[in-house]
């Protein structure tokens, strides 16, 4: 269970989060509670993933990684766009 206190939450992150009113808790919800859909392994510092999870109706992605000090980065935060993303919001759009 990832805590509050775990997150390291950077700059761009806070910025959309506030532009698209998602809250501290809201990224708590979606990461303990979604499923990654995507890994990004070769992402500097760290490896990352995106990870789906639902607010009440609204699907929230969060791109994330472990640092290696065990704390969880949150890279950015957004609602996926339904042009982009199949219904499901798991899968692009090709």
């Amino acid at each position: 269970m990832v805590l509050r206190d775990q997150l390291d939450i950077r700059v761009h992150a806070a910025q959309r989060m506030l532009e698209r009113n998602i809250s501290v808790d809201d990224v708590l919800v979606v990461l303990n509670t979604g499923a990654t859909i995507e890994e990004y392994p070769d992402d500097t510092p760290y490896p990352s993933r995106l990870t789906l999870g639902w607010v009440a109706e609204r699907p929230v992605h969060v791109v994330w990684a472990t640092a290696v000090t065990g704390r969880i980065v949150v890279i950015t935060v957004y609602e996926p766009d339904s042009e982009e993303w199949d219904n499901t919001f798991r899968r692009r759009r090709t």
